[in-house]
Protein backbone atom coordinates (compact mmCIF):
# COMPACT_ATOMS: atom_id res chain seq x y z
CA UNK A 1 0.00 0.00 0.00
CA UNK A 2 1.17 3.07 -1.26
CA UNK A 3 0.90 6.14 1.62
CA UNK A 4 -1.38 9.21 1.24
CA UNK A 5 0.50 12.55 2.35
CA UNK A 6 -0.45 14.28 4.98
CA UNK A 7 -3.75 16.67 4.91
CA UNK A 8 -6.39 16.98 7.95
CA UNK A 9 -6.20 17.11 11.25
CA UNK A 10 -6.55 13.54 11.41
CA UNK A 11 -3.00 12.58 9.88
CA UNK A 12 -1.60 15.06 12.12
CA UNK A 13 -3.22 13.33 14.99
CA UNK A 14 -2.14 9.94 13.76
CA UNK A 15 1.40 11.06 13.65
CA UNK A 16 1.35 12.77 16.80
CA UNK A 17 -0.21 9.49 18.48
CA UNK A 18 2.55 7.18 16.96
CA UNK A 19 5.32 9.10 17.42
CA UNK A 20 4.35 9.72 20.94
CA UNK A 21 3.96 5.79 21.77
CA UNK A 22 6.81 4.34 20.34
CA UNK A 23 8.75 7.74 22.32
CA UNK A 24 7.03 6.66 25.87
CA UNK A 25 8.29 3.37 25.60
CA UNK A 26 12.01 4.21 24.05
CA UNK A 27 15.37 2.83 25.96
CA UNK A 28 16.91 6.02 25.44
CA UNK A 29 14.50 9.02 25.72
CA UNK A 30 11.20 7.55 27.27
CA UNK A 31 12.03 8.31 30.74
CA UNK A 32 12.70 11.90 30.01
CA UNK A 33 9.50 12.56 28.28
CA UNK A 34 7.32 10.27 31.14
CA UNK A 35 9.27 12.15 34.10
CA UNK A 36 8.41 15.90 32.72
CA UNK A 37 4.99 14.69 31.17
CA UNK A 38 3.84 12.79 34.11
CA UNK A 39 0.22 13.02 33.75
CA UNK A 40 -0.34 15.43 31.20
CA UNK A 41 -0.41 13.35 28.53
CA UNK A 42 -3.35 14.07 27.10
CA UNK A 43 -2.59 18.13 27.15
CA UNK A 44 0.35 17.73 25.61
CA UNK A 45 -1.05 15.22 22.49
CA UNK A 46 -3.60 17.88 22.38
CA UNK A 47 -0.96 20.80 22.38
CA UNK A 48 1.37 19.05 19.95
CA UNK A 49 -1.74 19.00 17.45
CA UNK A 50 -1.97 22.10 17.63
CA UNK A 51 1.07 22.36 16.81
CA UNK A 52 1.89 20.47 13.67
CA UNK A 53 -1.87 21.23 12.35
CA UNK A 54 0.24 25.12 12.40
CA UNK A 55 3.31 24.44 11.04
CA UNK A 56 2.02 21.56 8.39
CA UNK A 57 -1.45 23.10 7.05
CA UNK A 58 -0.99 26.43 8.35
CA UNK A 59 -4.02 26.55 10.01
CA UNK A 60 -3.18 28.49 13.01
CA UNK A 61 -4.35 26.39 16.09
CA UNK A 62 -1.15 26.75 18.18
CA UNK A 63 0.21 30.18 20.13
CA UNK A 64 3.18 30.37 22.23
CA UNK A 65 6.95 29.29 22.54
CA UNK A 66 8.09 25.80 22.45
CA UNK A 67 11.50 26.02 23.19
CA UNK A 68 10.97 27.54 27.12
CA UNK A 69 9.73 23.71 28.78
CA UNK A 70 12.67 22.30 26.50
CA UNK A 71 15.46 24.74 28.35
CA UNK A 72 16.08 22.59 31.24
CA UNK A 73 15.67 18.70 30.14
CA UNK A 74 18.79 16.84 31.08
CA UNK A 75 19.46 16.00 27.30
CA UNK A 76 22.57 15.69 24.69
CA UNK A 77 22.90 15.26 20.92
CA UNK A 78 22.38 11.79 21.26
CA UNK A 79 18.76 12.19 22.35
CA UNK A 80 17.84 14.60 19.64
CA UNK A 81 19.29 12.34 17.66
CA UNK A 82 16.94 9.68 18.39
CA UNK A 83 14.69 11.93 18.58
CA UNK A 84 14.64 12.62 14.96
CA UNK A 85 15.35 8.80 14.13
CA UNK A 86 11.86 7.76 15.78
CA UNK A 87 10.54 11.10 14.17
CA UNK A 88 11.43 10.03 10.54
CA UNK A 89 10.71 6.57 11.04
CA UNK A 90 7.13 7.26 12.17
CA UNK A 91 6.77 9.38 9.20
CA UNK A 92 7.79 7.64 6.44
CA UNK A 93 5.90 4.44 7.85
CA UNK A 94 2.26 6.54 7.70
CA UNK A 95 2.54 9.07 4.98
CA UNK A 96 4.23 10.10 1.92
CA UNK A 97 4.32 13.53 -0.44
CA UNK A 98 5.25 16.99 0.21
CA UNK A 99 3.67 17.65 3.71
CA UNK A 100 5.60 14.34 4.97
CA UNK A 101 9.19 16.00 3.61
CA UNK A 102 8.33 18.73 5.19
CA UNK A 103 7.34 17.76 8.47
CA UNK A 104 11.24 15.48 8.55
CA UNK A 105 12.96 18.30 7.89
CA UNK A 106 11.25 21.07 10.47
CA UNK A 107 11.83 18.32 12.95
CA UNK A 108 15.33 18.02 12.13
CA UNK A 109 15.29 21.88 11.91
CA UNK A 110 13.61 22.30 15.64
CA UNK A 111 15.85 18.98 17.04
CA UNK A 112 18.68 21.11 15.49
CA UNK A 113 17.76 24.17 16.79
CA UNK A 114 16.81 22.85 20.33
CA UNK A 115 20.19 21.03 21.14
CA UNK A 116 22.24 24.19 20.35
CA UNK A 117 19.79 26.46 22.55
CA UNK A 118 19.92 24.06 25.80
CA UNK A 119 23.97 23.61 24.99
CA UNK A 120 24.08 27.29 25.00
CA UNK A 121 21.87 27.59 28.12
CA UNK A 122 23.71 25.17 30.21
CA UNK A 123 27.24 27.07 29.46
CA UNK A 124 26.41 30.23 29.69
CA UNK A 125 26.49 31.07 32.95
CA UNK A 126 30.46 28.97 33.05
CA UNK A 127 31.83 31.70 29.82
CA UNK A 128 31.24 34.92 31.05
CA UNK A 129 31.16 37.36 27.68
CA UNK A 130 33.88 39.55 29.24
Amino acid sequence: MINKDISNIEDIQLLVNTFYSTVQKDDLIGAIFNEKIGDRWTEHLEKMYRFWQTILLEEHTYSGSPFPPHRQLPVEKKHFNRWMEIFTNTVDSLFTGPLAEEAKLRGQNMAEMFNYKIEYFRHEGKHPLL
